[in-house]
């Protein structure tokens, strides 16, 4: 029984659903916008918030492509860091009940997390605090957290470790493990781009990656792009957002539709399209039903807020995916 390993950011996804956008103003947050804050600026946007009804659930790019995982019955688990405070314990609540075993550390540092401020026309402008997140190490890396996984997954916004990434990789590779990584972010591709050619080069099997990741990466758009990130590795998928997307392996290119949804929300989208394409890899599917799978789980997270589905939804998800699988 194939199952998956998750290595990223621990960040607990706190939403919240503006009355109207005076409040970012207030707060200096130009909409839309994803800010990295301090803990002094974390505490400010909390209380401000503190009158709006709030939703929390376990979040971070890998996470949420392991919670797609294991939502669609594929045994997981995850490595990251958590604070010893409540959001640390709603992390670990939401990674046990969904089946997903956590491999987490803790520090003094307070858990990370997301606060995204939803304006009544659904965009979402992000106080970001990593906290203990980013005090994951090379360390902490323990040889036998991947005992027993047959995939692992990394976030490219990890890369900015590389002690850490290169460690985790290295490990991955001498147990077996097929690796995947997703390309996360057009900046972090920009400043750390020698680094991740190297990484994946020598380490990475599966590479996935949005137009404007793929770009920073190969300086180029479209198929041109798709070949050069294939390079050096078996399979290479670029997001193509409502155009569907495009998949390499060796010789073989596919094109890939999107189901007809109507969006409310982006977030978690290119996760949980992650999550969708490894379950049809791992169920030996055709490269067309891995990517069918991936703009099915895709396609119905933008339909929510945040990127956590509920079970209705999932049942719905099943019965697509059963029909691929057909």
């Amino acid at each position: 029984m194939s199952s998956v390993l998750g290595l990223g950011n621990a960040l607990v996804d706190v939403l919240a659903r503006l009355e109207n956008d005076n409040l970012l103003e207030k707060l200096n947050f130009p909409k839309g916008s994803m800010q990295l804050v301090d803990d002094v600026a974390v505490a400010k946007v909390m209380e401000a918030t503190s009158h709006l009804n709030k939703e929390l659930a376990s979040g971070g790019s890998a996470a949420n492509t392991i919670h797609g995982l294991a939502s669609l019955g594929i045994k997981t688990g995850f490595i990251g860091k958590i604070g010893k405070d409540e959001f640390g314990e709603v992390f670990k609540n939401d990674m046990s009940s969904h089946n997903i075993t956590p491999h987490l550390s803790e520090s003094e540092a307070k858990s990370g997390r997301a606060i995204a401020m939803i304006s009544p026309d659904s965009e979402r402008t992000f106080a970001t605090y990593l906290g203990a997140a980013v005090e994951l190490s090379a360390d902490d890396m323990m040889e036998h957290m991947f005992d027993g996984y047959t995939y692992f997954h990394v976030e490219g916004y990890l890369v900015q470790n590389k002690a850490l990434i290169e460690k985790a990789y290295q490990v991955a590779k001498s147990k077996g493990l097929k690796t995947s990584i997703d390309l996360a972010s057009f900046n972090v591709v920009e400043e750390n781009l020698d680094f991740l050619k190297n990484l994946i080069a020598n380490y990475v099997d599966i590479v996935f990656a949005n137009e404007e990741e793929a770009k920073a990466y190969t300086g180029k758009e479209g198929e041109a792009a798709l070949n050069d990130l294939a390079n050096g590795t078996e399979v290479a998928v670029l997001k193509l957002g409502k155009d569907g997307s495009i998949i390499k392996r060796f010789d073989e290119v596919v094109k890939v539709g999107i189901i007809p949804v109507k969006s409310i929300d982006t977030t978690g989208a290119g996760d949980l399209y992650a999550a969708g394409f490894l379950y049809g890899l791992i169920k030996e599917l055709s490269l067309e039903q891995c990517g069918n799978i991936g703009s099915i789980l895709s396609g119905h997270v933008i339909e929510v807020v945040g990127p956590k589905m509920s079970e209705d939804t999932w049942s719905t998800i099943h019965k697509k995916v059963e029909q691929q699988l057909n």
